[in-house]
């Protein structure tokens, strides 16, 4: 509750809430009136590990989470509430506190594009533990990742308890699909290990389907067993319709 203004009191209104110095200086008493202040504060939780360098259609993982971030940037201006952004990889990057204004939206996007790593891969629990702790104020918090990070249930969940946290999950199609073109080398772009892969046998493909199945599963559970509201977002589609059913979900709550 923010102070708003102070008016004569009136028949029914609560004795504790008169402002006395008022009411000494004008000889009758004066009550402080109350406004709930309806002013949010937005965090960015962005995944730049090399996992993003990835993507087979019209973007990199990475561009989607630019312009996904640079939407929700414009859209908190526009609400007139405060916006940050934490940039992790295996490590924390870099921590932009919440502001407002023109100016402090430009500099996060400029940020987003321009913005060189130091880390390759992916530690979503030491990200979740710094947003835990950095950020004191009840946010709403985008947590935008391709979520290829182990062991960050504990850290999930707890964040969740402190603030309203909302999980993009971005895909690229040619991850779902191992393609049938023979004797390949494949690199992890996170640890930089390479593997030569006979994608020819049908064993490796369907492998590969039951590991990815596993794993989505795994995660939805997850996000479920974490009260986390979560969307997947493809670089081959439009953003759009995802973001706006799942904040129709969260409005129906």
């Amino acid at each position: 509750m923010a102070f708003s203004e102070v008016r004569e009191y009136m028949h029914g209104d609560d004795i504790r809430s008169i402002d006395w110095n008022v009411t000494a200086r004008f000889g009758h008493p004066f009550v402080k009136i109350f406004e709930e202040e309806r002013e949010l504060t937005v965090i960015l939780l962005v995944d730049l590990s090399a996992s993003g360098e990835f993507g087979t259609r019209q973007q990199f993982k990475k561009d989607l989470i630019t312009e996904i971030c640079a939407v929700l940037s414009f859209s908190a201006i526009q609400n007139n509430d405060k916006i940050g952004i934490i940039f992790f990889t295996d490590r924390i990057e870099k921590f932009i506190p919440p502001k407002k204004g023109k100016t402090h939206i430009l500099r996060i996007i400029r940020e987003l594009i321009e913005f060189q790593p130091e880390g390759r891969g992916t530690d979503l629990g030491t990200a979740l533990k710094y947003l835990t702790n950095a950020i004191k104020k009840r946010s709403i918090c985008f947590l935008i990742s391709d979520f290829q990070s182990p062991n960050f249930e504990d850290a999930i969940k707890l964040a969740n308890k402190k603030h309203d946290l909302v999980a993009l999950r971005i895909q690229d199609p040619g991850e779902s699909i191992l393609p049938d073109v023979g004797l390949i080398r494949m690199m992890d772009p996170e640890s930089g290990q390479w593997r030569l892969i006979d994608t020819s046998e049908k064993q490796v493909r369907e492998q590969f389907d039951r590991n990815l199945n596993l794993f989505n599963r795994e995660l939805e559970a997850l996000f479920s067993r974490s009260g986390v509201d979560a969307a997947v977002l493809q670089t081959n589609r439009s953003y759009v319709k995802p973001l706006m059913q799942l904040f129709k979900n969260r409005g129906r709550k």
